[in-house]
């Protein structure tokens, strides 16, 4: 079976609105915003995602987590900011470059999660989908439900409501 990688919106439907999951010609695909950090990609179901921000200004949460980069203001409202390296336990930036904020929606409050970059919207077959592999990272494990390998690379769908659930510890790989 041939693996369709098409930005959402350009699958014939005419709309350029994407759904969460259709029926095409050759079965049924979910639609993922990518992003990247440390330049693993990883994949949000697209229904999740309210807003995709450029740099912006965050202010500090006294005794907050570590993972808490703070809080933003978007268009009056009060996000919690979650920087996504230190929640995945992976390094820091070396170059200290900006950050891109993906906006999602969880038990009805906002958060913004911090990338390296988002790229675009993915259509990908429910066929390619697969559990998460025993090799894995058990940290990234602990917050996927599953991956999909692509052409040269692998995307792991994150499961937001595991990523944010910041009762559970993720335990460093």
């Amino acid at each position: 079976m041939s693996q369709q990688l098409v930005p959402a919106g350009q699958n014939g439907s005419g709309s350029g609105v994407p759904r969460t999951t259709r029926v095409g010609g050759e079965g049924m695909f979910r639609d993922y915003v990518s992003i990247y950090i440390a330049e693993q990609m990883f994949g949000i179901p697209v229904l999740q995602v309210q807003d995709v921000l450029g740099p912006q200004r965050i202010t500090r949460v006294p005794l907050a987590p570590p993972e808490v980069a703070g809080s933003l203001n978007l268009r009056g409202r009060i996000v919690t900011a979650i920087d996504l390296r230190r929640r995945l336990h992976l390094p820091k930036r070396e170059d200290g470059g900006k950050t891109m904020s993906v906006v999602v929606d969880h038990g009805g409050e906002l958060y913004s999660l911090l990338v390296d970059s988002v790229g675009e919207v993915l259509s990908l077959s429910t066929a390619t989908f697969e559990g998460n592999p025993a090799t894995l990272n058990q940290t990234w494990r602990e917050v996927s439900v599953g991956i999909h390998r692509l052409e040269g690379s692998l995307i792991i769908i994150l499961d937001v409501a595991r990523l944010l659930d910041f009762s559970v510890n993720i335990s460093a790989a």
